[in-house]
């Protein structure tokens, strides 16, 4: 690699790479990520084929492996990132940080300790600054102590409503620099939630009609049925939140490198199939409330979406969360829409299934609020100013966001350590699930 000149950033827990979009768009180089399953580092890579992804457990990964990885020798690592899974509680008298079920989140402070990197940030559930989750988080701002970090105090949950994106999602974050150096500040609210009455300087942010009124509808498209992306001609008038999702404006780019794509191609768009009794009580249901048979949430257009979820992968039974109702068509939103709804670029790509691609959507930070805490970062580093990058740089092989596990898994050159979904299973269980919600309520079938 040439020099790197920008400051250098490290994603850990990578996934599809929100936090990496939020520190690249705030002036970083995000030069090596680390995220274990196989399909979300090969989406990773097709997004920031410039970053060096590492498709292995973060407890197989040193600080000199991610430096011969990236190609930045002794260079200054200069922020750390990411959001360690933490689950575990010991007997009471016992260290819940030394739980082993708590050990993703002691193998990050440890790479932190090991590339000696200025600043980190370490983001998590809101949960985990309640109830018995407050011991737990005293013993890791205590164990980066010990490795020689201070932590900005008292820590804030920050909602990514209050950053410009049209849903409540809360996420703990915590900042971290070398003792010696200045710690940042929490970044200040940009916008009002388009949901809340309150009213202040700042501007309602954007709502739900908002991040989708421009998008063509997917159930247009035959050929969405067999492929995720299609040719559109018919794209709507985008409101100012759209237009720079669709990187109509220069500064929709921020300070983030500009990529090579085709804005006239509607991605991620898989169509869903729904019965006609489903999409009867789909447009039977008033926005903004759930639709009592299948629990799905219907999009209110002047208010927010609800918290995109993940769902769980296959080790645990491959559920994939429910996705929203759309507020205009009877149908639930596709991974396009949903990313809309999460802050992603229209450029950025996920895996082809809706599976994959709306569990990587669920499990990411969105865009604009890592952006928002990445720039309290830039702030602080000492003579650093972000920069606009020159040129365009092309999109990794579009074969990456096709790929099943076994594919992955060998592109990296890694074991398939994650087992394969079990699609009869699951459809089985979903299909116990809509006869017991019928049973619970069989004057649904005939509204």
């Amino acid at each position: 690699m040439k020099e790197v000149k920008r400051p250098i950033g490290i994603d850990l827990f990578a996934g599809a790479g929100g936090l990496s979009l939020g520190f690249e768009q705030a002036g970083f180089d995000v030069v090596a990520a680390v995220e274990i399953d196989p399909i979300h580092a090969a989406t990773h890579s097709f997004n920031f084929p410039r970053c060096r992804v590492i498709s292995r457990s973060i407890s197989e990964v040193s600080g000199a492996d991610l430096r011969r990885a990236a190609g930045i020798g002794r260079d200054t690592v200069d922020v750390v990132f990411g959001g360690a899974p933490c689950q575990g509680f010991s007997l009471i008298g016992h260290r819940m940080f030394d739980d082993p079920r708590n050990a993703l989140v002691r193998e990050f402070v440890r790479v932190v300790g090991e590339l000696k990197a200025s600043y980190f940030v370490f983001e998590n559930v809101k949960g985990l600054t309640v109830g018995r989750h407050r011991a737990f988080l005293q013993e890791l701002i205590e164990a980066f102590g010990e490795i020689g970090y201070q932590v900005r105090l008292p820590w804030t949950v920050l909602d990514a409503a209050e950053y410009g994106v049209p849903q409540h999602r809360q996420r703990l974050i915590l900042f971290g620099a070398r003792k010696g150096l200045p710690l940042p500040e929490y970044p200040a609210p940009l916008c009002i939630p388009a949901d809340t009455a309150k009213f202040g300087k700042l501007a309602k942010g954007p709502n739900c009609e908002d991040a989708l009124r421009d998008l063509p509808d997917a159930d247009a498209f035959d050929a969405l049925w067999d492929s995720d992306e299609v040719k559109a001609k018919a794209w709507g008038k985008p409101s100012a939140y759209a237009q720079e999702l669709r990187c109509l404006t220069e500064k929709a780019w921020y300070y983030g490198y500009r990529r090579e794509w085709n804005p006239n191609l509607l991605t991620s768009s898989n169509r869903t199939e729904h019965t006609v009794i489903s999409k009867r009580r789909f447009s039977q249901t008033v926005p903004g409330q759930v639709e009592p048979i299948s629990r799905f949430f219907k999009l209110d257009p002047e208010g927010l979406s609800n918290t995109l979820r993940a769902g769980t992968d296959s080790a645990r039974g491959a559920f994939t969360s429910p996705r929203p109702i759309h507020y205009a068509v009877p149908r639930c939103i596709t991974v396009r829409e949903m990313a809309r709804l999460h802050g992603f670029p229209d450029w950025f790509r996920f895996h082809a299934t809706k599976w994959h691609g709306a569990r990587q959507i669920g499990n990411s930070v969105p865009p604009p609020l890592a952006r928002a805490v990445a720039s309290q970062v830039m702030t602080v580093l000492n003579e650093r100013k972000p920069s606009v990058p020159e040129g365009k740089i092309s999109l990794g092989d579009p074969s990456l966001l096709r790929m099943d596990m076994s594919r992955a898994a060998e592109h990296f050159g890694v074991a398939v350590r994650i087992g394969r979904r079990d699609r009869k299973s699951g459809a089985k269980k979903r299909k116990q699930y809509e006869i017991e919600a019928i049973a619970a309520c069989p004057e649904a079938l005939f509204a």
